[in-house]
């Protein structure tokens, strides 16, 4: 039995050096993908341009804009004279958002009782430059109302003593982006890599017409289904391993939990999604066909694994999908054990999920492939 199974995985491995790209593909284009999804995350967000209108045209405006650009969000600020240049831009999406300086603001800026306002309109079609600039600007106003607060009590800022709140960050200090969506990414790419292959295990034998050279061999359905299987794990480890490095050196993102524990909960989740995947290369009749199921069902693993949207702010009724989508319990575990450093006290309700989803997956795959098999 297990010669026919080494036989099997060798001529999987064949299969894959004659098709060299594939594994390629999914191993460097994960690898790529990644690395520029955390270059992408971990920089701020610079540069945003602006533009202002300033009917004021007085020290105190003049002082505000410079403020504007010292924030760092924003690129030196382009003045205009009218509201129809920068409704113009907005429309044609040239800038991210406007400010207008009122006529009267340095006579409010200097009044004991004065209001100084400001109209800031920000281009809500890119919500993302949108929020880092309403954050910016927002900062900004807050030092100058409490600059002006100070002023009016008649203190100086070393007297001033305001509500200062003692803030400490857990798990991820300097609230750094990549930190989360580079563990998630990783999770994901490490889902679509073992779908992908295992869903390509007997759709690729369909199509080249070689699957019924297959089963009348002296194969049982259980060797063929342990040959096809091993190699896709061996690839996905490696893959995974492969990522793991290159977020923990490229991005920093720290390993704080048990090294073994992950490895081999990682392997628990790869034997899941081969379950999955070899589902999906038995009701395929192309590779074609194959890689369109697997998008599909990434792409809604993909919503309900908390990555996109946190799963506590869906409906309860999503809640529930979400607990029997295994790759958010997966990606919770990946991110309690490299950011956390948890163990099993603490991710044992995830794991249970793991585990009772991989029992019924795995059995439903077993017998619904060794049945499409015999």
């Amino acid at each position: 039995m297990l010669r026919r199974i080494f036989s099997l995985v060798i001529k999987e491995f064949i299969h894959l050096r004659n098709d060299w790209w594939m594994p390629a593909f999914m191993l460097f284009g994960g690898a790529m993908e990644l690395l520029l999804v955390g270059w992408a995350t971990s920089r701020p967000i610079t540069n945003l341009p602006i533009m202002v209108l300033d009917q004021d045209r007085s020290a105190a405006s003049r002082g505000l804009v410079i403020a504007l650009e010292n924030t760092g969000t924003f690129r030196q600020p382009e003045y205009v004279s009218d509201m129809l240049t920068i409704e113009d831009a907005l429309d044609r999406g040239a800038i991210n958002a406007a400010m207008v300086i009122p006529p009267d603001f340095d006579e409010q800026m200097a009044s004991p009782s004065g209001s100084p306002t400001l109209f800031v309109i920000l281009n809500g079609a890119e919500s993302t430059p949108a929020i880092a600039a309403k954050r910016a600007i927002e900062g900004l106003t807050q030092d100058i109302g409490q600059r002006i607060t100070i002023r009016r009590l008649g203190l100086s800022p070393a007297e001033f003593s305001g509500f200062d709140p003692s803030l400490r960050v857990w798990f991820n200090e300097s609230l750094s982006e990549a930190l989360y969506t580079t563990p998630a990414e990783l999770g994901l790419m490490l889902e679509f890599t073992v779908l992908l292959f295992a869903a390509l295990a007997f759709s690729r034998e369909r199509e080249l017409g070689t699957l019924e050279q297959l089963l009348v061999m002296p194969f049982s359905s259980m060797e063929i289904i342990i040959g096809k299987s091993i190699p896709v794990i061996v690839i996905g480890l490696t893959d995974f391993l492969l990522m793991l490095g290159m977020v923990h050196s490229a991005f920093g993102v720290p390993v704080r939990g048990s090294l073994p524990l992950l490895l081999l909960l990682a392997f628990g989740y790869l034997m899941v999604e081969l379950g999955k995947g070899l589902v999906v290369s038995v009701v395929s009749r192309t590779q074609h066909q194959a890689f369109l199921l697997v998008l599909l069902i990434g792409m809604v693993d993909f919503m309900f694994t908390g990555y996109a949207a946190p799963v506590e702010g869906m409906p309860q009724a999503l809640q529930w999908v979400a607990n029997v989508i295994p790759a958010h319990h997966w990606l919770t575990i990946l991110r309690g054990i490299l950011l956390k450093g948890a163990g099993l006290d603490v991710l044992w309700p995830n794991l249970l999920w793991l585990a009772g989803l991989g029992l019924a997956i795995g059995t439903f795959s077993l017998r619904f492939v060794r049945r499409a098999l015999d």
